[in-house]
């Protein structure tokens, strides 16, 4: 659906590239699979380790990638916006998958105090590793 992820090979471990997404930004969560992993699976309670990608949907513009530190990260999901605690469990350790995530699940709405409030946001997730 929003913006179509380029990948170098199945489960390659390079930094997706995002095209800008096509059409009105979807009002609910929007979860797409890009690569069923087949590891351990991602709890809601759960400790996860992640490369991703972050875009902004209506320009297509990064805005933060753990790529470009060259480094994954390690979060405990229930520390993460709400996008990310409802769209990555169910994932699988070697997965790849897009979530498309609406303002309210995101930074809030406009005004909201952060410079991504009111943006609708687009992440490539690379799930690594599940901790608990």
């Amino acid at each position: 659906m929003p913006g179509e992820v380029v990948l170098d090979g199945p489960m390659s471990l390079s930094k997706p590239e995002i095209e800008r997404p096509d059409g009105e930004p979807p009002a609910d969560l929007h979860i797409e699979d890009v690569v069923v992993g087949d590891g351990a699976e991602a709890t809601p309670g759960a400790t996860v380790e992640v490369h991703y990608v972050g875009v902004e949907f209506d320009s297509g513009a990064e805005f933060d990638a753990s790529w470009n530190r060259g480094q994954s990260i390690v979060f405990p999901l229930g520390q993460l916006i709400q996008g990310w605690q409802e769209g990555i469990p169910g994932m699988k350790v070697g997965g790849r998958r897009q979530l498309t995530v609406p303002p309210e699940q995101a930074y809030g709405p406009a005004g909201g105090g952060h410079r991504l409030s009111g943006k609708t946001l687009v992440f490539v997730i690379d799930l690594l590793d599940v901790k608990g």
